[in-house]
């Protein structure tokens, strides 16, 4: 058996992490097609990968003397994290993170097992967006993917099905990720279509695959309009327009205002059982209440594209956030594909592996689509 250096940086630039990355494969018969040539990197750092080696969400928010709110607060601060800056060295690991890591083991160092999983199957992508293709900014407006990022998605999509699956509104996160070929599912699935040649924006539902809670769309106009005006008052609170549901981004709002703004939330929702309140990274959400989740569309899709039944299927979901874990556990309770969690800190997750970041997302990719390609 013999050994193939692939050099998974291929021609593309990673300029925002200056790193060329050489996979080492030992299974010289799966991959033999692959080419072996080494490029400078940006920086003129490399990391060798040896495939030898290694290949809460509030259930009762009811005011009593204030206590549901504080205990509220509470969960915010512990569900939202203080965002770390990005960095390559890696600082030294706790004894949580040591365990946490031994559970979900970074898919970089894994990739073998991920990749002799799928021998012989179709592989098929899902993506959340925030946090996973695109960095946490403070501005969900300008949460832009870099074009690295875009030309992996891409490249990869030419040869496994593949469908970003957001909290977003699926007109804002096509805005954003900018690829026709691609399934977007958008409001946490409750708004899926299917790729097309040319994607228009257009009035109607042309090319929309599943709208399950489309009778609730002028509620939530209605409650959109009323948080704007409730919150306005609070310095750095964001309401967004999902357009099936909706999100109170609170990570520019002053720690000593989250109660406020929790209270406020409450009270508007009151007069609206139908809809329920979640949260995640800094945000809250505000959704219908019926049995529709990201997981479910996760089925949805699978299903959609002939694999609902199917053993010879690896399903694949790379998300950072609260909501992810519906997809995750979907995998878990199938016994197939992988779910993988992007967070710097150890967090409870249905995810079998886990990533720091989105740099690391782009690795994963570049090296799917070099040996796969």
């Amino acid at each position: 058996m013999t050994n193939q250096n692939v050099v998974v940086a291929s021609d593309r630039k990673f300029s925002n992490i200056g790193l060329k990355i050489t996979v080492t494969l030992t299974n010289s018969t799966l991959f033999s097609g692959a080419d072996s040539k080494a490029l400078p990197a940006p920086g003129g750092g490399f990391i060798t990968i040896s495939r030898k080696n290694i290949l809460r969400k509030p259930t009762d928010t009811s005011d009593q003397g204030g206590n549901k709110i504080n205990a509220w607060v509470n969960s915010l601060r512990a569900s939202s994290p203080t965002r770390l800056k990005s960095s390559v060295a890696f600082s030294p690991q706790t004894e949580e993170q040591t365990s946490w890591i031994a559970r979900h083991p970074s898919a970089l160092s894994k990739f073998e097992e991920i990749v002799n999983a799928s021998k012989g199957k179709k592989i098929v992508m899902f993506l959340d967006y925030d946090g996973t293709l695109a960095p946490i900014v403070e501005d969900p407006d300008r949460a832009f993917m870099t074009n690295e990022m875009r030309e992996a998605v891409r490249d990869v999509a030419r040869y496994f099905p593949t469908a970003i699956v957001t909290g977003r509104c699926r007109d804002k996160v096509f805005s954003f990720v900018k690829l026709a070929g691609l399934y977007y599912a958008g409001s946490h699935g409750m708004d899926i279509e299917g790729p097309s040649k040319k994607r228009r924006y257009k009035k109607g539902n042309h090319g929309v695959l599943c709208q399950p809670a489309s009778e609730f769309l002028p509620m939530i106009n209605e409650v959109y309009q009323t948080l704007l005006e409730k919150t306005k008052s609070i310095p750095g609170a964001k309401v967004e327009n999902n357009k099936f549901c909706l999100s109170v981004h609170f990570r520019c709002v002053d720690e000593n205002s989250w109660g406020t703004l929790a209270e406020q939330v409450r009270v508007v929702l009151d007069k609206y059982p139908k809809l329920t309140l979640t949260q995640g990274r800094m945000v809250l959400e505000i959704r219908p209440t019926i049995k529709w989740d990201k997981g479910k569309a996760l089925e949805f899709l699978l299903e959609a594209l002939g694999y609902a039944n199917s053993k010879d299927v690896v399903p694949v979901y790379i998300g950072d956030d609260r909501t992810d874990e519906d997809a995750f556990k979907v995998l878990r309770n199938r016994g197939q594909g992988f779910g993988i969690l992007v967070s710097k800190t150890p967090k409870e997750t249905h995810a079998s592996y886990s990533l720091q970041e989105p740099s690391e997302v782009i690795l994963i990719y570049s090296m799917l689509f070099m040996l796969f390609s």
